[in-house]
C-alpha cells in the first residue's frame, strides 16, 4: 500500500492533507469506511475494534451501514471526524473512484439522534474580542437556533458560556495560539470545552458582515438589530464561515440571527444556577423544610425536572432556556401568565392540546436533517405525522381571547399538501437506507411500478427455470442461486456433476459442488438485475424529489415549530400549576416581594418528603430590606432562602409559583452565596472562594437585585467572620439597598436591627425537649440566641462521650474563659455522677 503502488493511497493522502491535523478520516472503500496510519491506531483504541496491518500500514474499518454508531463513539470522545464518500459509481469509474469529503463532524456539529439529547441544545460557539469588547455567537446545527450577544465584561461572557454549555468553541487562530489572549484566558476555566482555531480574517468585520448578508440573502443586518456591532458580527460571521467552509455543512435551516440584549433577562451567574439546582442537581439538600434528608439523582431534583412535562423535544429545549433566562419585561411576563391561566382554567382545552402534541415529533431536528441532505424516508414519515397535528392545534388556540395564544395559533401554518404528498409517496414503514429501495408506495409512480413488475416477473421466471432444468437434466439437486461476484448460476452437487448437459458452461469448482451458467440464464439475469437496479435508482430519484418539495416549505414549518414549542411550554406550566397547586403571582415594577405560604418547588416533590411546612416572606426596599435569619442547623434556613429565590425566578420565567399568593416586584439579578468548598484547580481556599463570591455580589448588585446569603465569614476566625459579615450586611443595607435574605449562625448580627431601620430579624422555630429538640420548620419574627449545635451533633450520630464532653466545654465557655487560677476553663472537667474523667486529655 505504498504511494508508488497504490493510486488510491495517493488519493487518501491528498484528502487527508487538506484536513485539520486533529481530524480522523473515514475513507469509503466499498462497503466499509476505512482508517489508516495514526487515525487507525487512535480509532481502534476508542472504538475497541481490530487493528490490522497491510504492507506495514496500520488500518481498521467499520461497516458503512452502521458507521453512525462508531461516529457517535468518536464524537463523545471529543474527536473530529471527516466522512469521505465515493461520489461516482465504482462500476463506471475509470481508474480510482472519485471521492470527496461530504462532511466533517465535531462535538458541536452533529445531527444524529444517537449523540444528541432530545431536550437540550447542542451548541457550537464562537468568540471574538476587539478592544476589550467580547462577542459570543452560538449555533445549534441540529435545530437551526442561532443567537449572539456582546459584552465588555469577560465574566458575563464566561457565565453565558457556562449557561449555554456549548460542545465546541471556535476562536480566531492567533488568539487560540496565544495563552495570554483575553479569549484564551476566558476559556482557561473551561477545560472540558473543545476549542477549534479558524482563520483570523473570517472574524474581521467586513468579511463576517459579508458572510452574514450572503447567507441570509439580505442587504443589511438592521432587520436583526446587529448593524455596526463589531464583535457580535465578527463572532457570528466567523462561526457561519467555519460551518459552511471548514465543516462543509448546508445551513438552509438557519433562517435568522437572534441578537440577545442581556438587559432583557434576569441575570444569574453560574454559582447561582448551581446553588439553586435549576437544571443540574447538586443532590437534594440534607437540610429541608420537609425533613427529607435522602439524596437522589433523578431529574425531579432540579427545578427543570419538576416543571418539565413538555410533550415535544422542542418544548423541552425551550423550557430549559426559560428556566435559565427568565424575563425582566413586565408585559412579556404577564403575557405568559395570561396564557398559563387560560389553560389552567380550561382543562378540556389543555387536555386536547396536550393530546395533539403527543403526535408531534422533533420538527426542528427533522427539518435540519432534511435540509442538510442527510434526512431519510423515516424523517419524512415523522414530519408528515407531526404536520397532520397542526390543524387541530391551530383550531384550539387561534381564536383565543388571550393575545399570546392567538398569535401563536395564527403563526402555525398547516401543510396539508405536504402531508398528502408524503402519505401517497412513502410507505408506512420505510427502511433506514434511501438507496436500497422499498421506500416508494406502489401506485405512486407508473414507471417505477413497471420496473418492479419486470423484476418480480424475472424472479418468477428463475423459479420456473430451476424446476424446468431439474426435469430436463434429471438432476433433482439443481439450484439456481445468486451472489455479487458471479451473478446468477446453476449449482450441481459433486456426485451429479457428470450429468451436466453440454450447454452448461463451468464457472466455478467447489469441494462439494460445481457451478455452471447457461446463455438463457445470463440473458434473464440481465433483465432481472437491470430492472431491479433501475427500480432502486428511480426510487432514490423520487425520494429526492419528495424531500426537495418538503424542504421548500422549510420557513413555514420551522415557524410553526417555534410556535408549537412555546405552546407546549405554556401548556406544561399550566399542567404543573394544576397538579402541584401553584398560584399566579402578581407582578409589579415595585421593590415589593411578598409571599404567603411559600414552598420549595423541588424539595416538596421529593419521593420521601414529609408534609412541607409553608412560610411567608416580606421583602421591600424600605423597612424590610435585609432579613437576618437565625436558627440551628437542619432547621430549614437554607431551604427557606433558596425557595424565595426560586419563586422569584419561576414568576419571571412565566410560571405560576408554589405559594398561596405572591406579589413579585421585577428583579434584575439573583445572587446566591451558599455553602463553601475549596477550588483546588484554581488554588483558592474555602474562605477565598467565599470572599470572591461576596465581592462579586457587593460590586454588581443593584437596588433591584435579590440576594440570598447562607453564611458569610465562616471560613476564618470567629471575630474576623463576624466583622466581615456585619460589614457586608451594612453595605447591602446602606449602599447597595438590594432585597437580601441573610441566614447566619452569628447571633451578634441580630443587633443590626437595633441600628439599621431596614433590617428585620427572623428565626426558625425549635421545640426543646428533655432528650433533644424538634424542628418546627416555621419562620417567625424575632431573633434567637441559641444554635443547638450539640443537639444537632447528637442527631447526626456523634458518639455520646463526645457529645457529653462538648456540653462541658460549652458550659465552661458560657461561664467565662479563665478560672481563678488562670487555667483555661475549656480544659476543666466536670465529674458526673458515676463517672470519672481522669484519663481524658484536656483540650489545652
Amino acid at each position: 500500500m505504498s504511494d508508488a503502488l497504490t493510486p488510491m493511497m495517493r488519493q487518501y493522502r491528498r484528502i487527508k492533507s487538506e484536513l485539520p491535523p486533529d481530524t480522523i478520516l473515514f475513507f469509503r472503500l466499498g462497503d466499509f469506511y476505512e482508517m489508516f496510519f495514526e487515525d487507525a491506531v487512535e480509532a481502534a483504541r476508542i472504538l475497541d475494534i481490530a487493528l490490522t496491518k497491510r504492507q506495514k500500514v496500520p488500518m481498521c474499518g467499520v461497516p458503512h451501514h452502521t458507521y453512525e454508531t462508531y461516529l457517535a463513539k468518536l464524537i463523545r470522545a471529543g474527536k473530529k471526524v471527516a466522512v469521505c464518500d465515493q461520489v461516482e459509481d465504482p462500476a463506471l469509474a475509470k481508474g480510482v473512484v472519485r471521492r470527496e469529503v461530504t462532511g466533517i463532524l465535531t462535538p458541536g456539529a452533529v445531527l444524529t439522534d444517537q449523540i444528541l439529547e432530545s431536550k437540550r441544545h447542542n451548541y457550537l460557539a464562537a468568540l471574538y474580542e476587539n478592544k476589550g469588547l467580547f462577542g459570543l455567537a452560538v449555533l445549534d446545527l441540529s435545530t437551526g437556533a442561532f443567537q449572539a450577544e456582546e459584552a465588555g465584561d469577560p465574566e458575563t461572557i464566561r457565565d453565558n458560556l457556562l449557561r449555554l454549555a456549548p460542545s465546541e468553541c471556535v476562536l480566531p487562530a492567533e488568539a487560540a495560539r496565544d495563552p495570554a489572549a483575553p479569549m484564551r484566558a476566558l476559556l482557561n476555566n473551561l477545560p472540558a470545552l473543545m476549542t477549534s482555531p479558524y482563520d483570523d480574517w473570517t472574524f474581521e468585520y467586513e468579511t463576517a458582515h459579508d458572510t452574514l448578508l450572503r447567507h441570509f440573502k439580505i442587504q443589511s443586518l438592521e432587520c436583526f438589530g446587529g448593524e455596526g456591532r463589531t464583535t457580535l458580527i465578527g463572532a457570528s460571521g466567523g462561526l457561519l464561515h467555519y460551518v459552511l467552509n471548514a465543516l462543509h455543512r448546508n445551513l438552509a435551516h438557519v433562517r435568522c440571527l437572534a441578537i440577545r440584549n442581556p438587559g432583557d433577562f434576569l441575570i444569574m451567574d453560574e454559582a447561582t444556577r448551581s446553588n439553586l439546582d435549576l437544571v443540574v442537581s447538586r443532590g437534594v439538600p440534607s437540610v429541608s423544610l420537609s425533613a427529607s434528608s435522602n439524596r437522589s439523582d433523578s431529574p425531579a431534583t432540579t427545578l427543570l425536572g419538576v416543571l418539565d412535562s413538555a410533550k415535544t423535544p422542542m418544548g423541552g429545549r425551550l423550557l430549559r432556556e426559560w428556566v435559565l433566562r427568565p424575563l425582566t419585561n413586565l408585559a412579556a411576563i404577564k403575557e405568559r401568565h395570561d396564557a398559563v391561566e387560560a389553560f389552567s382554567k380550561d382543562r378540556a382545552l389543555l387536555r386536547d392540546l396536550r393530546e395533539a402534541f403527543e403526535q408531534v415529533r422533533d420538527l426542528e431536528r427533522i427539518m435540519a436533517r432534511l435540509g442538510a441532505g442527510s434526512g431519510n424516508a423515516r424523517d419524512l414519515r415523522a414530519l408528515a405525522q407531526s404536520l397532520a397535528a397542526l390543524p387541530a392545534v391551530r383550531a384550539l388556540v387561534s381564536a383565543s381571547p388571550v393575545h399570546l395564544l392567538a398569535a401563536l395559533g395564527q403563526t402555525i401554518q398547516p401543510q396539508p399538501e405536504l402531508v398528502e404528498l408524503v402519505e401517497k409517496a412513502i410507505v408506512a414503514e420505510p427502511p433506514l437506507s434511501v438507496k436500497d429501495g422499498g421506500i416508494i408506495r406502489h401506485g405512486y409512480h407508473a414507471g417505477l411500478d413497471e420496473l418492479r413488475a419486470a423484476a418480480t416477473q424475472g424472479r418468477n421466471w428463475l423459479a420456473e427455470y430451476q424446476v424446468r432444468e431439474q426435469e430436463r437434466t434429471g438432476i433433482k439437486t439443481i439450484k439456481v442461486r445468486h451472489n455479487k461476484i458471479f451473478g446468477y448460476y446453476i449449482e450441481v452437487s459433486k456426485g451429479q456433476a457428470h450429468k451436466a448437459p453440454p450447454d452448461y458452461a463451468r464457472k466455478q469448482t467447489l469441494v462439494n459442488a460445481e457451478r455452471f451458467i447457461t446463455p438463457e440464464l445470463k440473458s434473464y439475469e440481465t433483465k432481472v438485475l437491470g430492472a431491479n437496479e433501475s427500480a432502486m435508482a428511480l426510487e432514490y430519484d423520487i425520494f429526492l424529489e419528495v424531500r426537495s418539495t418538503v424542504v421548500q416549505a422549510m420557513n413555514f414549518i420551522l415557524a410553526s415549530a417555534e410556535a408549537l414549542a412555546q405552546l407546549d411550554v405554556l401548556a406544561s406550566l399550566a399542567e404543573r400549576a394544576l397538579a402541584l397547586h401553584y398560584a399566579r403571582p402578581v407582578m409589579t415594577q415595585t421593590s415589593e416581594l411578598t409571599i404567603r405560604d411559600g414552598r420549595h418547588p423541588v424539595v416538596e416533590q421529593m419521593p420521601d418528603a414529609n408534609r412541607f411546612v409553608p412560610n411567608d416572606t416580606l421583602l421591600d426596599g424600605g423597612e424590610n430590606r435585609v432579613i437576618i435569619i437565625t436558627g440551628p442547623n437542619m432547621a430549614g434556613k437554607s431551604t427557606y432562602i433558596r425557595q424565595v429565590a426560586l419563586i422569584a425566578i419561576m414568576a419571571q420565567m412565566g410560571s405560576f409559583v408554589p405559594a398561596a399568593a405572591a406579589t413579585i416586584g421585577i428583579v434584575d439579578r439573583v445572587f446566591t452565596r451558599v455553602g463553601a468548598s475549596d477550588d483546588l484547580v484554581r488554588g483558592r481556599s474555602t474562605f477565598m472562594v467565599e470572599m470572591q463570591e461576596a465581592a462579586n455580589i457587593l460590586n454588581n448588585a443593584t437596588p433591584q437585585s435579590l440576594i440570598v446569603l447562607d453564611e458569610i465569614g465562616r471560613g476564618t476566625s470567629t471575630f474576623d467572620g463576624i466583622s466581615i459579615a456585619w460589614a457586608v450586611a451594612e453595605h447591602l443595607h446602606g449602599v447597595v439597598k438590594a432585597k437580601t435574605l441573610f441566614a447566619t449562625h452569628f447571633h451578634e448580627l441580630t443587633d443590626l436591627a437595633l441600628t439599621l431601620s431596614g433590617v428585620k430579624n427572623y428565626n426558625v422555630l425549635v421545640r426543646e425537649q428533655a432528650d433533644g429538640i424538634v424542628f418546627i420548620r416555621k419562620i417567625v419574627p424575632g431573633a434567637t440566641d441559641k444554635s443547638y449545635g450539640i443537639q444537632v451533633a447528637r442527631l447526626a450520630g456523634l458518639p455520646q462521650e463526645v457529645v457529653d464532653r462538648a456540653r462541658e466545654i460549652l458550659l465552661n465557655l458560657e461561664e467565662g474563659e479563665f478560672g481563678e487560677a488562670g487555667q483555661p476553663k475549656l480544659a476543666i472537667h466536670r465529674p458526673r455522677k458515676g463517672k470519672t474523667h481522669s484519663d481524658q486529655l484536656a483540650l489545652f
